[in-house]
């Protein structure tokens, strides 16, 4: 039978025809395919019809609910309605299909998995992902929750109670799950039109697995932990290996800007990659590919919480609290009990206010509602020891019979129940340290809105909703809120404060606080969040079909090259024939980066360069021209040996056309005042700049800011584009910013006109180019191709029977064909110099083409 990939490559025609029908995945009869060709459609299994579109939905653990019958001897399951990846579904149309793929929260012996993933595809459309007991918890418990998690959190492991430190043998666990994960996909996906959404930071390298298998998959990931600053992710191992992970997806989502800015501060740091905004979408151009990023803070499930609200029971259990709790101003907080939530700043908060305020001794009780531990370990048990203590404490100063100021609920509590304790608080106070995104205060705020019911049993009147919300300015939910007074948990006094003025604040500030967080909160609930990021996903991949994509690299470093559909490889077989059969042949080079390898300190031309050069300048039929940024005295330096090689300095502006022609200008009359102006404004941003130079041409001025720190050399590069614009606003000049660099030269001046010029001359002097061939590497040559295209689309210029224009790297451009690297260049050149004959002559003395006098 043929493999799936075989498959797909017999069906490469398939890709762009919009009647393509889906690949059935699963048979529910035994037989073979072609059994089943003619009508028999319905013997696979419906994990979806035809056309229907489909999101596949990854995460860590599946959004369902698992306990076992002893007495049935079996496992149930059933939804877990909390459960985020299960809310998402409201966000997709009617019509969209949604499978989910992740773990089980239970350890399934292995005689039962097949009966249980059974189970969950025909009732649940889910499929479970099942992990041997010690990868799972290498995978989850070690390198997740005690190495990810607390250093994503900005805690670095300097000692055994600040995480773990890094162990390659928790990072093999961490891939091996991760390819279980990309291996459960491959049973269910169609590569072609379903949508894959991965979730959080436990699966951050499954897009390689991904992305490996098929190229144009169409990929989404959402981490719903914060991105630390370079500074903290920079510390770790396998920091590339995960970037290229999260690269390897088409669209990255992140709750707040701040962690967009971290995860695009460590791609330039550590990758070198720049990133753009256009029209409000952030891209950054990976290989091709424009990765997008999508900043949006996730919400909560409305429908599903107000339903809680208008439960019967509900209102009930309002009433028994506000009994319990009659007379008494009620301050809520709910947390997870970790270390990062801050619970015992909290509580500190709270003694600093009975301290500072004994007014309010006997009123004002902080209930505290403890969520169960995500995992185990001395760090937990330390936090829990220090909770109790802080909470002890407070408790013991200042209790009085029939009051406690801090009153602890030790979960599980259920979400009703935490709606009773919601609408019975005066104000909700968050002070985590550092968390990704916590969605208690947009919880608490809809109970505070509550319905008639509840407003019957707080005694309300329907129009008096009120609420205060203290929130910690370092955690994700914090720029939503802006209603909400913001604190630093770290600052005790500017806690205590805050409870002061939350309980103190007038009623008409508290409704008017409550109301602008509650209109932001229920436009922006979880449908908002995942109908926005699914069209942004689909908008990401809109151009897969449009591209083709080449692999590249082994292992974690996998990454696709977006390539356009006529762009390839330039070899020496394409071109021999049209060089041999044509007369006027034009071959221009650029220098850095084309003949020359970026690294090298050294930037003369070697003896190979030197030899390839003559051997081609010796064909009476060529003309052949470096075409550089570099000044004039550089290039007749290294070329003096290149007796009728056309050099093209500055980018054009200074030309010759053999070693014994003189030097001509593109504008004699060229006025350079305007460098009176823009040097002084360059040299004060190479003094403010570590790291950046100027390079002052006869013709232009450059500020290169390459060994410069990425972030403030980005950041200054764009002022002083900005300034240099200002500035020269009324001279004829042109202010650009290049591949780390901003450039100031005169206007008409670029590597495209050249072109038009050589063509244009060698057309005056009886010898119209039928044949050229043009390699360069970076944007300045992407004029010249430009250009040359240009001059092979006009109908008023004669044809040029033969063009290769040739960019070095796989990347977008203007140009058809691609070389890998330096070395390619100069084994084409060579073949190319072979193949007339030419390579081993010796250089003659006489030019075979004149340029004008």
């Amino acid at each position: 039978m043929l493999s799936r990939s075989c498959f797909n490559l017999l069906n490469l025609d398939d890709y762009l025809r919009p009647d393509r029908t889906r690949i059935p995945r699963v048979m529910t009869v035994p037989g073979i395919i072609s059994d089943f060709e003619n009508g028999g459609e319905a013997a696979y299994d419906a994990v979806s019809s035809a056309n229907q579109e489909r999101r596949i939905i990854v995460s860590n653990q599946l959004p369902v609910r698992v306990r076992c019958d002893a007495a049935a001897k079996r496992w149930c399951f059933d939804w877990d309605k909390d459960a985020l990846a299960l809310q998402l579904k409201d966000g997709f149309p009617n019509d969209v299909e949604v499978v989910f793929v992740g773990c089980l929260k239970a350890d399934i012996d292995v005689s039962e998995q097949d009966a249980v993933a059974l189970s969950l595809v025909e009732n649940f459309r889910c499929f479970p992902v099942f992990l041997p007991a010690e990868t799972q918890s290498k995978f989850y418990h070690g390198f997740c929750k005690h190495y990810l998690w607390p250093l994503f959190h900005y805690m670095l492991p300097l000692t055994p109670n600040n995480g773990l430190r890094f162990d390659r043998s928790l990072w093999q666990a961490y891939v091996s799950a991760n390819k279980a994960f990309a291996d459960a996909i491959m049973e269910v996906i169609n590569p072609d039109e379903d949508y894959v959404w991965i979730h959080d930071y436990h699966l951050m390298v499954l897009p390689t697995f991904l992305r490996k298998r098929f190229h144009r998959i169409k990929l989404g990931f959402f981490l719903h932990s914060p991105f630390p600053s370079s500074e903290i992710y920079r510390t770790i191992p396998v920091r590339d290996e995960i970037l290229r992970g999260l690269l390897n997806c088409d669209l990255i989502g992140f709750h707040t800007f701040d962690y967009a800015r971290h995860f695009l501060s460590c791609c330039s740091r550590m990758l070198g990659l720049d990133y753009q905004s256009k029209r409000g979408y952030i891209g950054l151009d990976y290989y091709g590919r424009t990765v997008s990023i999508k900043i949006l803070p996730v919400g909560i499930h409305m429908g599903q919480l107000e339903s809680v609200i208008s439960f019967d029971e509900t209102a009930k259990k309002v009433m028994e609290l506000k009994a319990r709790f009659e007379g008494k101003i009620v301050m809520l907080g709910v947390d997870d009990m970790d270390l990062f939530k801050g619970i015992s700043l909290k509580f500190l908060a709270m003694g600093h206010l009975l301290e500072e305020h004994p007014e309010l001794r006997g009123k004002v009780v902080l209930v505290q509602i403890v969520n169960p531990v995500r995992s185990s370990g001395e760090d937990v048990q330390e936090v829990q020891n220090e909770i109790d203590n802080v909470a002890n404490e407070v408790n013991s100063r200042y209790s009085e019979p029939g009051y406690e100021p801090i009153v602890f609920v030790n979960g599980p509590v259920s979400t009703q129940d935490k709606v009773a304790y919601c609408a019975i608080s005066e104000c909700c106070v968050v002070n985590a340290v550092r968390d990704g995104m916590n969605l208690v205060p947009y919880k608490y705020t809809v109970s505070r809105q509550g319905n008639l019911d509840l407003d019957k049993a707080l005694g309300l009147d329907g129009s008096s909703r009120k609420s205060v919300i203290i929130v910690s300015e370092f955690i994700g939910c914090s720029p939503s809120l802006s209603g909400a007074i913001r604190v630093n948990p770290w600052n005790i006094d500017s806690v205590s404060n805050a409870m002061n003025l939350a309980i103190t604040m007038p009623e008409v500030e508290k409704q008017m606080r409550h109301a602008k967080h509650y209109k932001y909160i229920s436009s922006h609930d979880v449908a908002y969040w995942a109908r926005s990021f699914d069209q942004d996903l689909e908008r990401a991949c809109r151009e897969h079909y449009r591209k083709r994509f080449w692999g590249i690299s082994f292992g974690l470093g996998f990454r696709v090259v977006a390539l356009g559909p006529n762009f390839r490889k330039l070899a020496v077989e394409h071109i021999v024939s049209a060089y041999n059969k044509t007369n006027n042949r034009l071959i221009l080079l650029d220098y850095d980066g084309t003949m020359m390898p970026q690294g090298l300190v050294d930037k003369s031309p070697s003896d190979e360069v030197i030899k390839v050069l003559n051997g081609l300048c010796n064909d009476p039929k060529n003309v052949v021209f470096i075409v550089s940024g570099r000044g004039k005295e550089s290039l007749s330096k290294w070329f003096s040996p290149c007796e009728k090689l056309g050099l093209s300095a500055e980018h054009g502006y200074f030309t010759r056309w053999s070693k014994d022609s003189l030097w001509e200008s593109c504008l004699l009359a060229m006025d350079f005042d305007w460098m009176k102006i823009a040097l002084p404004v360059m040299e004060h941003y190479t003094e403010a700049t570590d790291g950046s130079f100027i390079e002052q041409k006869e013709s232009a001025l450059v500020w290169h800011h390459q060994e410069a720190d990425p972030d403030f050399g980005t950041w200054q590069a764009k002022e002083l584009l900005d300034h240099l614009e200002s500035v020269l606003a009324n001279e004829p000049v042109v202010v650009k910013r290049g591949q780390h660099i901003v450039e100031v030269k005169p206007q008409g001046v670029s590597k495209g006109v050249v072109v038009d010029s050589l063509i244009a001359t060698m057309r005056t002097r009886g010898k119209a180019t039928d044949f050229v061939l043009c390699i360069g590497d970076d944007r300045s040559d992407e004029d010249m191709f430009e250009s040359i295209a240009r001059s092979v689309t006009n109908p008023s210029l004669p044809a040029i029977a033969e063009v290769f224009a040739c960019t070095v790297g796989q990347k977008p451009s203007m140009a058809k064909y691609y070389l890998d690297d330096t070395s390619d260049v100069i084994k084409m050149l060579q073949g190319v110099a072979s193949a007339s004959g030419q390579l081993n002559k010796p250089a003659l003395s006489q030019v075979s083409f004149e340029g004008p006098p």
